[in-house]
């Protein structure tokens, strides 16, 4: 069975997902509409702002505005909207992303008077002014509401998934003469993102021009290589992301070095809740990393891991918002650009690894007046120091922020109970290694955070860092990945074939294990 939104036509493979959220995303509000609330959001110079709109009635039922993009329990608006509702109390939740103090708050609907509700949406930062631009990577919502949605959420980059496995809605028509829209002139979304979703987890495609052949493909037949080297044999632009961390075929996919980047900051890290497990993922140790926020430690855990063995990978973020319940813009990716805004740019900051990512904080950082993704260049045997200057702006209360040098915590800096704070720090090396900077928000539902892209650090012949005991962990998976595939493939041709990328993976592993120099 399938649902379809816009031109997505979400699969069973997405029934498990679905299921999750099914109870709240598409009930509204029982009570007959004999009035209304009106909402009128405005900018600090009193006009409309567009924005998202959290409303529920008595019963806790999300309830809809006629006309306007819903998902799952909330919708978007231009700033100016009127919603029919019958007499009771109505709570109320309306942001703008991050850079937008969060406003609360309840209307009480009764007797013969419609209620209108005068709000100002107050900024907390204006990130584009100093060259900030967002992006979500892993959105699902029709191409018709992007423009919405993107000044609803303060979003800048946008690409939409529109192929997915069995769903390929462009065999039955033509794509847009134009397949990159703008917005408002600095905002822009594109509509033939694709994704391929199967048994070794999820790898998201972009800047191509049609979708790749995927429709006929099995749960683990042929392998997920196969279309990424159709991908790049088609388009060398072509952006590759692995959407999580922990899906089973990540050390196939990093030992092609054809990956361009990976979210940590990723869809079971939701609004007001944690997906607590991996799906069809490798698993984490659940009594060390205990629910309801391992998931999220687990997937920086992983990425760690990568960094140690001297892969250069910039983190990415994506909401899923369309499959899952989040907002769109939920989880972000943020990528300095030099001068105006510009697409292509932007992705060119995203590959440099100038970005931070997050579903909450606002975490700027430059080292030696450097953006992260720079790399540190210096001779052995001398240290070399690293002044950080840090600013964090955040709607959720953050204790502290983390230094992670080589995947451990270096240091810690405690925060005041404030929206915006500066600080500075300062981090050491006398080998080569790499370090980023991260805030984990005060939340018992969800893992809420930022973190920066790495920095690098090279000093003398050994130019990265490699962990014996970060590639054993990547060889042990390959290990376990290789029997779930001797067991699920029963075909010999299909098999032996498939084989053929996890065995170039162990190669790749085994021979950045001989060159390990630390522990």
């Amino acid at each position: 069975m399938c649902r379809t939104f816009g031109v997505i036509s979400l699969d069973t493979r997405s029934a498990m997902t679905l299921l999750l959220v099914a109870g709240m995303a598409f009930a509204s509000e029982p009570k007959p509409a004999t009035r209304s609330v009106q909402f009128a959001i405005n900018d600090a110079q009193g006009q409309p702002v567009p924005c998202r709109i959290h409303l529920v009635g008595q019963s806790g039922k999300p309830i809809r505005a006629p006309g306007q993009p819903f998902w799952h329990d909330h919708f978007v608006c231009s700033g100016r909207v009127v919603i029919p509702v019958g007499p009771g109390q109505y709570r109320y939740e309306i942001e703008r992303g991050p850079e937008y103090r969060r406003l609360e708050g309840t209307v009480d609907v009764a007797g013969s008077r419609d209620e209108v509700v005068t709000l100002e949406l107050r900024r907390l930062a204006d990130l584009a002014s100093e060259g900030w631009y967002s992006g979500d990577l892993h959105i699902h919502r029709p191409v018709e509401d992007m423009p919405l949605l993107m000044r609803a959420e303060d979003l800048h980059v946008a690409p939409v998934i529109t192929w997915w496995n069995q769903t390929n809605p462009w065999k039955e028509r033509n794509p847009p003469a134009r397949l990159l829209e703008s917005v408002d002139g600095n905002r822009f979304y594109h509509v033939m993102a694709g994704e391929d979703e199967r048994g070794g987890g999820a790898l998201l495609f972009f800047h191509l021009e049609r979708p790749l052949e995927i429709t006929r493909a099995s749960r683990e037949y042929p392998s997920a290589m196969k279309f990424v080297n159709q991908a790049r044999r088609r388009d060398p632009r072509v952006w590759v992301d692995i959407e999580k961390p922990f899906w089973w075929d990540v050390p196939i996919w990093l030992a092609s070095g054809q990956a361009d980047s990976i979210g940590i900051a990723n869809n079971h890290m939701c609004r007001s809740q944690m997906l607590v497990n991996e799906a069809w993922g490798r698993p984490r140790d659940a009594k060390r990393l205990p629910d309801p926020l391992g998931n999220g430690y687990w997937s920086q855990e992983i990425y760690y891991h990568i960094l140690n063995c001297g892969i250069h990978i910039p983190p990415s973020a994506g909401s899923a918002s369309g499959v899952l319940p989040n907002p769109v813009g939920y989880d972000r990716v943020y990528v300095h650009v030099d001068g105006p805004m510009d697409y292509a740019q932007w992705w060119e900051g995203l590959k440099a690894g100038r970005l931070f990512v997050t579903n909450g904080p606002l975490l700027l950082c430059k080292a030696n007046g450097e953006f992260p993704g720079h790399v540190f260049k210096g001779e052995a045997g001398h240290a070399l120091d690293l002044k950080l200057e840090l600013k964090l702006i955040t709607s959720d209360r953050v204790p502290r922020i983390e230094i992670i040098k080589d995947g451990l915590v270096d240091s810690t800096m405690d925060m005041p109970d404030s929206s915006s704070h500066e600080a500075s720090a300062r981090v050491r090396f006398t080998e080569s290694g790499w370090f980023l900077v991260r805030a984990i928000a005060e939340n018992p539902k969800t893992f809420r955070f930022a973190s920066t892209a790495p920095f690098y650090v090279e000093l003398g012949q050994h130019k990265r860092r490699i962990s014996r005991g970060s590639v054993q962990f990547f060889l042990d998976w390959l290990n376990e990945r290789e029997h779930q595939l001797r067991s699920a493939l029963t075909d010999a041709v299909q098999l032996r074939e498939v084989l053929a990328f996890h065995e170039e993976a162990m190669r790749y592993w085994r021979d950045l294990a001989s060159q390990a120099n630390a522990d």
